[in-house]
């Protein structure tokens, strides 16, 4: 990690800037897999199957079989710990679940919301190396609190042309059985356009690399609904001289084992706390099974040293992070002040990783800096709001003068008609 001491204002914003993958060379090639899977469809998808993930498939959905077949191959205490974060996520996020009230703006005149379900939504859960089956849980379950008629899932197959057992269980828990073997930017272009077996959908979500950031980013401009701009993953924490440094590096090796172009940031007020995580980061490093990719998104982060503590957050408000951990004495008092962030962590024994899995909060977040105006995924992201408006006579009377008067200021003569006929 690079060493900031006592950083000038001006240079703040350059502090903000994450790594940068040079994604130039990219859109060509998304454009021509979304063009190809638009054109192709299934026969497309298997074919990008072969090139991408070397596997020959013959059907694209999962089979019920595949499905079944996964509740024995996970073992019993993992699927009591998936149990449980499922029931704290949805515990959570059925709280989310808001009835709006008609609202009477004058007698006559009243208005109100309703909550509508997207039909069909698309969660693509990344495979690979870390197949992100907490991700599944993440999704799906405000999908179905939302009351989606219709979820799917995309997800790459391994070399054995099956999808790892553990998204297929975390998926039957959820009730979902729709699960199509496609990854990548292929996977998204299904999605968006649909194909002789894959639906097209509503929304989008899910995280991926960077062809599948890219991909959601073209289909976006095509008028195609995402979850929001997403990135690489990152933490930030703040802490002061009494947290213990153990803790902070493990927080900070924690995000950044997650891949090479992910950034971890300490923050604090203490040259001690500084040197310290500094000594335990090069203690715990090596004992990690990914120590490789953590130790390349070391490289990309930052160890800030400021004068105090309120500046510490100052700073952490400009820089937006995606997961925010607070480690000091007043966490609670200085959690109060946080106007920027994903998904906030207060007190010492509140790592990252519980929200990651089974605290209850969604790990689906905005990177960055997009934290600025963005929230995290939640049962809203799966619902549209429909607005709605009921006059009777008393109503339109009370409020007509004033339509008929704005509308003729704006040369809108129609619109004044449209009140006068009716009161007429």
């Amino acid at each position: 990690m690079d060493t900031i001491l006592f950083p000038k204002k001006e240079s703040w914003e350059g502090l903000c800037k994450r790594p940068v993958l040079n994604d130039a060379n990219l859109d060509k090639p998304v454009r021509d897999i979304l063009k190809r899977v638009k054109s192709g469809g299934d026969k497309a998808l298997m074919e990008y199957e072969a090139l991408f993930d070397n596997v020959t498939l013959s059907e694209i959905k999962v089979p019920a079989t595949e499905i079944k077949e996964s509740t024995s191959l996970i073992p019993v205490e993992l699927k009591k710990a998936i149990g449980l974060a499922r029931k704290n996520i949805e515990k959570f996020h059925l709280t989310q679940l808001i009835t709006e009230d008609p609202v009477e703006t004058v007698p006559g005149v009243k208005c109100w919301r309703k909550s509508v379900p997207f039909s069909t939504v698309g969660l693509y859960i990344p495979g690979g190396s870390a197949p992100l089956f907490s991700t599944v849980l993440m999704l799906a379950i405000p999908a179905k609190i939302a009351g989606c008629r219709r979820v799917i899932i995309c997800t790459p197959p391994g070399a054995d042309g099956k999808v790892n057992p553990l998204i297929l269980y975390a998926a039957s828990l959820t009730g979902i059985t729709e699960i199509y073997k496609t990854g990548g930017a292929q996977a998204i272009a299904a999605m968006a356009y649909g194909t002789e077996t894959v639906p097209e959908v509503n929304k989008i979500f899910g995280p991926g690399n960077q062809y599948v950031m890219k991909a959601k980013e073209l289909v976006q401009a095509e008028g195609v609904a995402i979850d929001m701009p997403a990135g690489p993953s990152e933490v930030l924490i703040i802490a002061d001289s009494e947290a213990d440094p153990s803790y902070v590096a493990a927080d900070l090796l924690s995000q950044a084992e997650h891949g090479p172009d992910s950034q971890v940031v300490l923050l604090t007020d203490s040259r001690e706390m500084m040197a310290a995580v500094k000594h335990e980061l090069d203690d715990q490093l090596p004992k990690l099974p990914r120590k490789s990719i953590a130790g390349h998104s070391l490289l990309n982060s930052i160890s800030v040293l400021f004068t105090d503590i309120d500046e510490c957050m100052e700073f952490s408000n400009l820089y937006a992070p995606e997961h925010l951990i607070i480690n000091t004495v007043n966490a609670k008092d200085l959690a109060e002040k946080v106007i920027n962030a994903g998904s906030v962590f207060i007190g010492k024994y509140s790592c990252e990783s519980a929200g990651d899995y089974a605290s209850g909060t969604n790990h689906t977040l905005p990177t960055n800096g997009n934290a600025k105006t963005f929230s995290g995924i939640s049962v809203e992201s799966f619902i549209k709001k429909i607005s709605f408006q009921e006059l009777n006579r008393k109503g339109l009377e009370n409020i007509g003068p004033t339509i008929k008067l704005m509308a003729e200021a704006e040369n809108l003569e129609g619109h004044a008609k449209a009140v006068t006929l009716r009161l007429k």
